[in-house]
């Protein structure tokens, strides 16, 4: 006879079936025993749902407002108890804004939408909004299930609606309702306005849009969801060459390093990047990518040349163990404890001391060295992520580009 032990032997090994045919009191009593691991405990609550006995619901309740116990298995409860309406003092309690298990505010906050409490509603179109797909679907689910019990208009009604979430929100629910969001193009937020064009279906009508497009942003926002819909190139050019070519001008930042910065990260920037990169990126003609093989030959005979004692080229994932980027790395000198980097993304290299020596080797090469001048300039209105965050980064960074 199986028991909750062989029924989960180990983490993600549980028989669900299994599981939802036990006894809904033994479930319940692993569930919150602390002794068991938190991924068996979490397998007896995921079996418990539709079938809480009432009897013991109170010792559920209370592992859930333990702020002690496992976060994984607080926040499984809060979905399993989302319709116990004796949570919500808790749940909208200041202390649940506070430091709590990871995870556990944007549970908190689901909960409270799924209760249907409507105070909720603009903290959960701050989750909506969020660049993370996790939290923005938490946010998203919080505030269909405000809807489904208040009605679109009194979830409206409980947001400011000065805010550019708030602005959101109130576009995907046209949109969902069968609206049209092109108006929603010449929102001044650049990620309302991506969001407006990213559920944009119907040709014709952006095409009307664009011909009469009351700012210079939504005409270049209605250009490139026709770009999407539609992938005709030269109607997009046309479109640039009538708006002036517009762009994010940058002091400092000349036309070779721009091109090769535009065509890396312009066609996939951060939501919140100004929509006239992502134009320049479809209307420009990308830089001749390098021959990399012979560009790194080139470095490391320049280096040895100088007499640098340089180690065999590296991929920046391989320096650093792990991820990848827009780089090679080039150790060098006594134990290679110095390296110097070339870029991917063109003629470019670079290092963190602005080696005098290694600089005049490789500029001799044919190389640009990019220094502390000109790396440290920020690319103003493009977003890029970088380590969970996603600010327009500096020039150094762009093309010595590495993410785990």
């Amino acid at each position: 006879m199986p028991n909750i032990e062989t029924l989960t032997p180990a983490a993600g090994q549980a028989d669900a079936a299994g599981l939802r045919a036990y006894d809904a009191d033994l479930l319940v009593r692993c569930a919150v025993d602390r002794e068991q691991p938190w991924w068996r405990r979490t397998a007896c609550v995921d079996a418990l749902t539709g079938r809480v006995p009432e009897a013991r619901a109170g010792e559920l309740l209370a592992c859930v407002r333990d702020t002690e116990d496992s976060g994984t298995v607080r926040k499984a409860l809060l979905g399993l108890l989302s319709d116990r309406a004796e949570l919500l003092p808790w749940l909208r309690h200041e202390d649940r804004r506070r430091k709590d298990a990871y995870g556990m505010p944007e549970a908190v906050l689901q909960a409270r939408g799924a209760l249907g409490d409507r105070t909720a509603a603009a903290e959960l179109a701050t989750l909506a909004f969020s660049h993370w797909r996790t939290k923005r679907a938490i946010g998203e689910a919080g505030l269909d299930a405000l809807v489904e019990r208040h009605g679109v208009e009194a979830v409206l009604s409980a947001l400011e609606g000065g805010r550019p979430e708030d602005r959101a929100v109130s576009v995907r629910m046209r949109h969902r309702a069968g609206g049209d969001v092109t108006d929603a193009l010449a929102d001044p937020d650049p990620q309302v306005a991506h969001l407006a064009e990213s559920l944009l279906t119907c040709p014709d009508r952006v095409r009307a849009y664009l011909a009469e497009a009351p700012t210079p942003d939504a005409a270049l926002w209605a250009a490139y969801a026709l770009h999407r819909l539609t992938g005709d190139a030269a109607q997009t050019r046309a479109a640039y060459e009538a708006l002036g070519r517009p762009r994010v001008e940058v002091e400092g930042l000349d036309e070779e390093v721009r091109r090769a910065i535009v065509h890396e990260y312009g066609h996939d920037c951060a939501k919140q990047s100004d929509p006239r990169w992502r134009i320049e990126a479809l209307c420009t003609e990308p830089p001749q990518p390098p021959d990399e093989e012979r560009q790194l030959a080139l470095a490391t005979a320049a280096l040895a040349g100088a007499g640098l004692a340089p180690r065999a080229p590296l991929s920046c994932g391989e320096a650093h163990r792990q991820g990848g980027g827009t780089y090679h790395v080039i150790r060098y000198g006594e134990g290679g404890r110095s390296e110097v980097f070339i870029s991917t993304l063109g003629r470019f290299a670079g290092d963190h001391e602005d080696d005098p020596a290694v600089r005049a080797a490789l500029e001799a090469a044919g190389f640009r060295w990019i220094g502390g001048s000109t790396g440290s300039i920020r690319v103003t209105g493009l977003g890029v992520y970088y380590f969970g965050a996603r600010d327009p980064l500096d020039i150094h960074t762009l093309l010595f580009y590495w993410q785990d």
